[in-house]
C-alpha cells in the first residue's frame, strides 16, 4: 500500500474511529487513498464477521479493494440512500478540504455529497489553518488549454498532472484531464469552487466546502474527532 504524509498508524486509527460508525444494513460509500484504504479493510473485518454492510466505490482502486475485502458493492444508481461515505483529504481545513490526489475527486464529491454523513479520515499532516494545496481541476480533454486559461484569470497557476512510470499526462477514471492548480492561500474556497465549477470543461474540482460532518485525524497515541 502506497502511503504518503503520516504513518501508517496515524491513518489506520482515523481509518477504524470512522468506521466504529458502521452498522448492521448500511450503505457506506467507500472513498480513496492511502487513508481510505485501511477503512476499507476495516469495514472487511466487518462483513467477515457477518454484519450486512454494502459498499459504493470512488474509483477502480477502491472497488478493487473492496472485492479484495469481499465487501459486497453496489452502484449508486442502484441504491435509494446512502447512510456514509468515508473519505481522505489532501488538505483539510475546517469544514473545507482539497481532495484529488488520486484524481478521483469528480466521484468522490457526488458520493460524498449524497451520503446522510461524511466522515472525513486524515492524519496531522492533512490539518492547515487556510487551504492552501493545489486544488486537482478534472478537465474534459478537449477545454485543457481554455481552462488552464481561465484559471490563470483567476490568480491560479495551473499545471497538467503528468503520469508516474509512463508517458503523457494522467488520465482519470471518467477519461479526463486532471489540471493541479495552485491558487496560494485560500482564505473563502467557497467562492473559489463557485468560479471553477462554472468555467465550461470543467467536469469537477477539489474543493469540498461545506460537506464534511465529522473529521477524524489519528494521531500517535489517538484519535482527534471534529465535528464540522
Amino acid at each position: 500500500m502506497k502511503t504518503t504524509g503520516g504513518s501508517d498508524e496515524q491513518k489506520r486509527r482515523a481509518a477504524e474511529a470512522a468506521v466504529a460508525a458502521v452498522e448492521d444494513g448500511m450503505v457506506v460509500g467507500l472513498g480513496t487513498g492511502s487513508t481510505t484504504a485501511f477503512a476499507i479493510e476495516a469495514i472487511g473485518d466487518l462483513v467477515a464477521g457477518g454484519m450486512d454492510v454494502r459498499g459504493v466505490p470512488t474509483s477502480f482502486a477502491s472497488r478493487e479493494l473492496a472485492r479484495e475485502n469481499d465487501i459486497p458493492l453496489a452502484a449508486l444508481d442502484e441504491i435509494d440512500a446512502l447512510d456514509l461515505a468515508i473519505d481522505g483529504a489532501d488538505q483539510v481545513a475546517g469544514d473545507a478540504l482539497v481532495k484529488g490526489g488520486g484524481a478521483a475527486h469528480a466521484r468522490e464529491k457526488i458520493v460524498d455529497a449524497f451520503a446522510d454523513r461524511f466522515l472525513v479520515v486524515a492524519d496531522p499532516s492533512k490539518l492547515a489553518d487556510v487551504l492552501s494545496h493545489p486544488v486537482p481541476v478534472e478537465v474534459l480533454p478537449d477545454a485543457r488549454t481554455t481552462v488552464a486559461a481561465a484559471v490563470s484569470t483567476l490568480g491560479g497557476d495551473p499545471m497538467l498532472r503528468r503520469a508516474e512510470r509512463k508517458d503523457g499526462p494522467v488520465v482519470t477514471d471518467n477519461g479526463n484531464l486532471v489540471l493541479d492548480c495552485d491558487f496560494g492561500t485560500i482564505d473563502d474556497p467557497e467562492p473559489l469552487a463557485t468560479s471553477l465549477s462554472v468555467l465550461p470543461g470543467v467536469v469537477e474540482h477539489g474543493i469540498f466546502a461545506g460537506l464534511a460532518d465529522t473529521v477524524y485525524v489519528g494521531t500517535e497515541d489517538g484519535v482527534d474527532v471534529v465535528d464540522c
